[in-house]
This record gives structure tokens, C-alpha cells and sequence, in this order.
């Protein structure tokens, strides 16, 4: 993500690949949606997640079509170069080799040189054999306002999931463990209210307990922003394993208490008023792009990776409703939890205490051995923003600065807050919008001129996306800024009426 042509890895099938994508979009979002749904209405939450689904596909295919002229203007200057070898000749263009790739607009239309044998008719030109990230694409088809204008967007919205993954540890831990003292032996998923000022163990109140889980997952995940992690296969199995054992234990127990007649869930309708909050969910719940590069480029056979991709979306938004639906009747409206998994601590849910703890803890393992992982993503990207050609930094602000603010500005929101709906909802509606969105669109519009420049006007990209016209890329940003305008403007009202 920080830029950078990196290793594709071992190539995997495309039904390999499908797997991968959908374990990876279905991630933490999917845990606060039941209770997004249920302030929203059923109605307009299936309405919206189904057009934000196809909204995020089409993106989707925006960003592999990209991928695709990225490596195709790739092999074109390594062939111009490897042709200037063999003919030992001085450029008679005026450009050098880096020039193909330095974000300096379409300025250089007129100088550039053209492919001087137009491979119009090989199907090979667009084929995805590099893992070329989104900071690469920004860096070859954006100007430098535009760059700068990515990391920005991709560095907030890294920000945005510290803060939710630092706030979800703490939260889970304090529901379960201030649940099983006192009268509360049952968990917190049976109805009852509690305030942060509540009583925890004997004196310490159910903030404190927050904040010393708080304290002890900084310092514990903390010391890792500081050094290098790779998230290793086992670890990936695992996490992954665990994931879909929560959730289809979740769908299961949700369907038996619904089947044995005691749901207690009466959703309403539809409900304007949570609607910003489930469009933030919505987009976090939905969001690859900035992964792609890593899970498209392995793919062995890419013919039909336009359908396999529509598949994956289609079982992810027919999973997504299943979770959210079995959720909103099986539980009132007002006693579902942020954190989706808490309500099932409940004795009137299982009596069986291991799966209890299990759920309510799910969160705990998952997040913890993914926090440092977007730590040091988040941390090379904020190098890679400030790098100078040639440059290199200090020992203090390479290995205490960036670390340090990684990791201060998530730990102080979670602090303030551990409102994990609106944390969710928020980095989704803003940060999120842009990578989903914006960002996609414009890569798209510009790798299609930059191809026309280099490849000519009637070169094909095989990897086209299937929303080819110029009125879906306009349609996306308009939807970009009305959702911006729509969630700002609520938010304002609600302070307002506060």
C-alpha cells in the first residue's frame, strides 16, 4: 500500500482467490451492521446495502482495470528501454525512462513517445503478472496534488480502523468480565442498560475497566508499530477459522431462538434518521479496493475475474442480510450491542458457557492480530509520503516519529470514545467514501487517457471494466458527493438539536 512494485507470491485458482476476497471484506464491519440495520429500518437497509454493494463492485472493476494498464504501461518501458540498449542510440524523444511514470499531468502528451508497433491485437499487453499497489497506480496516473491527495485519503481511513480496533479489544473485554461479576453472571446481551459510571469489580466503574484494557492492549500490540510484522499463513488460517465459526454459530442460535418463537425483534420499517450511520457501516462493510493489487495479481486465470467478482459480492450480500436479519428479530432493537457478538453473553441465547465466552471474547483474538499488521501498513505509508528521492531519514524520526504519531492519534480517539457504531460509521461515511469511491473513478479515467497516449486511441484493455462508459465514472463521484454532503449535513443537524 505504500507504493512500490512488489512480489506477486504463489499464484492460487481463481476459486482460491474468491475465497480470499470474501474472508477479507467480511471483517470487523460485519459486526456492527445487525445494529445499524435495526436503527434504520429493514426496508431501506436492504435497499441500501444491495445498491452500495453494486456501487462497491463497480469499483471494483475500476481498480483492476487500472491494475491492468499499470502493467501494460510497465512492459512498455522496459521494452523502450530494452530497445534503446540493443540499438545503442541516444533517446531521440527528449524523455527519459522515468519520465514514463513521474506524476506531471498529460502535459506530456505532445513529447512522449508512441508504441512504434502498435500491439493492438496482443491480448497479453494488459495481462496482471505485477502486484502493483494503489500507491504505485496514484504515483503513475495522478499529478502531485493528486498523489498527496491518496495518501491523505488512505491514511485517515488506516487511522479511522486503529481507533475502531483499539476501542473493540477494550469494549469486548469490559462487557464480558464486568458481565460475569454481581447479578450480571448472564452477560449483557439480557436487556439491561449500563452507563460507563456502573460499577465494575468493588469500586472500579465500567470506564475504568475500559480504560485499563485500553492501557494494556497499547502496551502489549503497542511496542509492534515499532518493528517489522508480516502476518504469517498459520495466523491467517486461524483468524480466519475462528471468523466463520463465530458467525455461523451467531446465524445458528439466532435461528433457533427465532424458530422456538421467543424473537424479540419488532424492526421497524424504514427510519430516515439512521441512515448515515448505515450507509458509514455499509461502505467499511464493503471495502477491497485498497487490497486488490494483493489478492487479484495471484490469480492463476483472470478471463473471468469480472464474474468471480460479482459472485463473491453476491454471497457477501446475501451473508451480510442473513446476519443482519436473524439479528433485528432474534433481538429488541434497543438491547442489540455495537459489537454484535456481546448479545449472545446472554444465558437466554446458550446456556453453554464456552460458546458464550467464545463469542463474546471473537473479537478480542481476531483484532488483536490485525492491529499491528494496519500499524505498520499505516506507518510505511506515512513514510512513504514524506520520502525525497535519495533520501533517507534520521534514525529518531525513522524509528520514534512515524511509529509515534501511528500509533498516539488512534489510542486518544479511543480514549475519548468507544462508540463503535459511530466510529465505523464515520471512518466509512468519510475515509471511506474516498477509497471506495473517489479514488477508484478517478484511476480508472485517468489510466483510460494515459492508455491513450501511450498504446493509441483503438488499443483494448482486456481487463475493461464492464462499466466502460464515461457516465458511470461521473455517476460514482456525483454519488461520492451527495453521500459527503448527506452524512456532513446530518451530523451538523444532530449537534445541533444536542
Amino acid at each position: 500500500m505504500a507504493g512500490g512494485i512488489t512480489d506477486t507470491g504463489e499464484l492460487y485458482s481463481p476459486y482460491v482467490g474468491l475465497v480470499y476476497m470474501f474472508n477479507l471484506i467480511v471483517g470487523t464491519g460485519a459486526l456492527t451492521m445487525p445494529k445499524a440495520f435495526a436503527t434504520a429500518g429493514w426496508l431501506v437497509s436492504l435497499v441500501l446495502i444491495m445498491f452500495l454493494g453494486f456501487m462497491s463492485y463497480m469499483t471494483t472493476t475500476f481498480v483492476m482495470e487500472a491494475m491492468a494498464a499499470a502493467n501494460a504501461q510497465l512492459r512498455w518501458k522496459r521494452m523502450e528501454k530494452h530497445k534503446e540498449d540493443d540499438d545503442d542510440e541516444d533517446s531521440s524523444s527528449g524523455v527519459s525512462d522515468s519520465d514514463v511514470l513521474l506524476p506531471d499531468g498529460y502535459e506530456r502528451s505532445e513529447t512522449r513517445p508512441i508504441l512504434s508497433v502498435q500491439r493492438r491485437g496482443s491480448p497479453n499487453v494488459f495481462e496482471i503478472t505485477e502486484r502493483v499497489e494503489m500507491g504505485q497506480m496514484a504515483s503513475m496516473f495522478f499529478n502531485k496534488v493528486g498523489v498527496n491527495l491518496f495518501y491523505f485519503c488512505i491514511i485517515i481511513y488506516l487511522y479511522g480502523d486503529l481507533a475502531i480496533y483499539a476501542a473493540a479489544v477494550p469494549v469486548s473485554l469490559m462487557q464480558v468480565t464486568c458481565s460475569v461479576t454481581g447479578n450480571h453472571s448472564c452477560g449483557v446481551g439480557d436487556g439491561t442498560k449500563y452507563n460507563d459510571t456502573d460499577k465494575c469489580w468493588g469500586p472500579i466503574r465500567r470506564i475504568d475497566a475500559y480504560r485499563i484494557y485500553l492501557a494494556a492492549f497499547t502496551l502489549l500490540l503497542g511496542p509492534f508499530t515499532f518493528f517489522n510484522v508480516q502476518k504469517t499463513k498459520y495466523l491467517q488460517i486461524m483468524t480466519s477459522l475462528m471468523r466463520w465459526i463465530a458467525f455461523i454459530v451467531m446465524i445458528i442460535l439466532a435461528l433457533i431462538h427465532i424458530g422456538k418463537g421467543e424473537g424479540e425483534g419488532h424492526p421497524p420499517l424504514a427510519q430516515l434518521s439512521g441512515i448515515p450511520n448505515l450507509f458509514g457501516v455499509c461502505v467499511y462493510s464493503f471495502m477491497c479496493q485498497h487490497s486488490l493489487p494483493s489478492l487479484i495479481t495471484p490469480i492463476s486465470k483472470k478471463q473471468h475475474v469480472n464474474k468471480l467478482v460479482l459472485l463473491d459480492y453476491i454471497l457477501i450480500l446475501g451473508f451480510y442480510s442473513l446476519l443482519s436479519f436473524t439479528a433485528i428479530y432474534c433481538f429488541r432493537n434497543e438491547t442489540l450491542m455495537d459489537m454484535y457478538t456481546l448479545n449472545f453473553t446472554n444465558c437466554n441465547i446458550t446456556n453453554i458457557a464456552f460458546i458464550r465466552y467464545f463469542l463474546g471474547l471473537f473479537p478480542v483474538f481476531t483484532i488483536s492480530t490485525n492491529f499491528p499488521i494496519i500499524a505498520v501498513t499505516l506507518r510505511n505509508n506515512w513514510k512513504t509520503l514524506f520520502h525525497r528521492e535519495g533520501g533517507t531519514y534520521p534514525w529518531v524520526v525513522d524509528r520514534i516519529v512515524f511509529p509515534a504519531i501511528t500509533l498516539i492519534p488512534p489510542l486518544v480517539v479511543a480514549v475519548c470514545t468507544h462508540d463503535l457504531e459511530s466510529l465505523v460509521g464515520i471512518t466509512g461515511a468519510y475515509a471511506g467514501n474516498g477509497i471506495q469511491y473517489i479514488i477508484p473513478a478517478f484511476l480508472a479515467y485517468c489510466s483510460r487517457k494515459d492508455t491513450q497516449l501511450v498504446f493509441g486511441s483503438g488499443t483494448v484493455n482486456n481487463h475493461l471494466s464492464p462499466f466502460r462508459h464515461i457516465f458511470w465514472i461521473w455517476f460514482v463521484l456525483l454519488w461520492s458527493l451527495f453521500c459527503f454532503v448527506f452524512v456532513t449535513a446530518n451530523i451538523i443537524l444532530s449537534e445541533t438539536k444536542l
